[in-house]
C-alpha cells in the first residue's frame, strides 16, 4: 500500500534504476506515516561511513507522541541494505551527475519501505518535452471521451 510518492522526484529526474530498501523508524514515526503525515519533497539518500541515509524526508510528529519537537520530523534516518546493494550504489553514484533520490514510501506485509532511485538530473529541454507530451496525451484523451460515448 503506498503511503507517499515523490512526483518532483520523476519530474527532475531521469530514474536508472531503482531499488528497495527498509528505514529505521521509532515508534511515533510509523504511526505518522500510517496517517499520511510524511513528505518526500527534497528527500535524498547519501552514504556516510559505508552506511545509506535518507535525508530531507519531513515526517510531522505524531500528535499524541510523548516527545514532539520539531527537529526530529526532518531528521537523517538510516536506510536498511545488504552490503553488494550498498557497494553497487556507491559504485553508480561516483559517476557524475547520478545520485540517490527517494521515491516512494509504502508498506510491503506490514514493514514500510522506501524506494530509491539512481537518478541522473534531466536537462530543461527534456522537461519542456515531457510537458508538451503529456499536455498533448490529455488533449486527446479529452477529444476521445467527447466522441466515443457509449
Amino acid at each position: 500500500m503506498l503511503i507517499v510518492k515523490n512526483k518532483k522526484a520523476f519530474f527532475d529526474y531521469e530514474v536508472l534504476d531503482s531499488i528497495e530498501a527498509g528505514i529505521v523508524l521509532s515508534g511515533d514515526e510509523v504511526k505518522s506515516l500510517r496517517a499520511g503525515k510524511v513528505s518526500l519533497v527534497g528527500a535524498f539518500a547519501t552514504i556516510h561511513g559505508g552506511e545509506i541515509y535518507m535525508i530531507n524526508c519531513n515526517i510531522t510528529p505524531y500528535s499524541h507522541a510523548y516527545d514532539k519537537s520539531d527537529e526530529k520530523s526532518t531528521r537523517r534516518r538510516k536506510l536498511l541494505l545488504h552490503r553488494k546493494e550498498i557497494d553497487k550504489l556507491t559504485g553508480d553514484i561516483s559517476k557524475k551527475g547520478v545520485t540517490l533520490v527517494v521515491l516512494k514510501l509504502y508498506f510491503k506485509d506490514g514493514k514500510i519501505k522506501a524506494e530509491i532511485g539512481i537518478c541522473k538530473h534531466k536537462k530543461a529541454a527534456s522537461k519542456k518535452s515531457a510537458l508538451k507530451e503529456r499536455d498533448i496525451k490529455r488533449e486527446t484523451t479529452r477529444e476521445l471521451r467527447g466522441k466515443y460515448k457509449f
